[in-house]
């Protein structure tokens, strides 16, 4: 028998554990054990929370023109008639014409007022302008926020809304600025300002379409809708040294069923112009007419044909 040197025997044994070394690594790969790189997949639980039930409330009806009477003979140059529960527009004759707002303006001079001072406040007649429609304020006079804001709105008073802008900080200039801003942030495009009182320039101009935005934005302000729905009342400074009678110009409030204000204007550029709101049958509309030869004769048409032409229907009824 050949004998087998110890080099041999050594290379023999070496071979043999490559080889069970290879098959114990082959044996691994198809039995992996549960160590850190063959962790088994846990299915994750995702819990799904149950959405909470969000309950809308139902929308407004829809007013629908059975077209029962044709719509009247308007002078005025810019309408608009406006459902207020639905937003939807009834009518509406050159919408987006610039035109001037005369007093309207004062809804906005209310409004930057209105949202900057406690109606308490005293406010100081430091200047008295005398044109145009007024309450007789005196100099020096010292009068509360609310009273002044009653007469520019009521009255329509321009000495009344100029002591409004001229007691805000930085005076009549930073007031119409202001203005000018708000009109701005509450989506007026074809606005703008000049002055706190509705004087006509040719650069303070508003549309039929911007003047309902801003009616409808100022209704929503309880304070605003109060003043301009009283027809009659009488104010004085702090001292009741001074009294003054105000009366409503909307010719219209006390006299037909359901209006509610909003605010009158005139001037001879400008022309009759009349912003009101209804309430009848349950809907609330608000009408805009600008530039009139006859704004209360023709408001009164808009809202006759306006209730005797729609009826509301439910949204499931409206036929599309």
């Amino acid at each position: 028998m050949p004998k087998i040197n110890n080099n041999s025997t050594y290379f023999v044994q070496k071979a043999i554990r490559i080889l069970e070394f290879s098959l114990f690594a082959v044996l691994l790969s198809l039995f992996p054990s549960p160590n850190f790189y063959f962790r088994p997949q846990i299915p994750v639980q995702i819990s799904h929370a149950t959405d909470p039930q969000i309950s809308l409330p139902p929308p407004p009806p829809l007013p629908v023109n059975g077209n029962l009477s044709p719509l009247p003979i308007l002078s005025a140059q810019g309408v608009v008639v406006k459902d207020l529960e639905s937003g939807v527009i009834l009518y509406a004759k050159n919408e987006q014409k610039l035109l001037f707002p005369a007093s309207t303006t004062k809804v906005m001079t209310a409004l930057i007022i209105l949202e900057k001072y406690n109606l308490d406040d005293v406010f100081t007649v430091n200047s008295v302008i005398t044109d145009g429609r007024k309450m007789d304020l005196m100099a020096g006079e010292k009068l509360t926020v609310e009273a002044l804001l009653q007469g520019t709105l009521i009255h329509s008073a321009n000495d009344a809304a100029y002591v409004l802008a001229d007691n805000y900080p930085g005076g009549v200039s930073a007031f119409v600025k202001a203005m000018n801003d708000k009109a701005r942030q509450i989506g007026l495009r074809d606005t703008y300002f000049t002055n706190p009182v509705g004087f006509d320039d040719p650069h303070h101009y508003t549309t039929p379409l911007d003047l309902v935005r801003l009616a409808v934005y100022a209704l929503n302000n309880k304070t605003f809708n109060k003043i301009v729905s009283t027809k009659a009342i009488t104010v004085s400074d702090i001292t009741f040294t001074y009294f003054h009678e105000l009366t409503n110009v909307n010719q219209l409030l006390g006299r037909v069923a359901g209006i509610a204000g909003v605010k009158t204007g005139y001037t001879e550029n400008a022309g009759e112009i009349l912003i009101s709101t209804v309430k009848k049958n349950g809907h609330n509309i608000l009408f805009a007419v600008l530039k009139s030869h006859d704004r209360f004769g023709e408001t009164v048409k808009l809202i006759d044909w306006v209730f005797y032409n729609f009826k509301w229907v439910e949204v499931a009824e409206v036929e599309i």
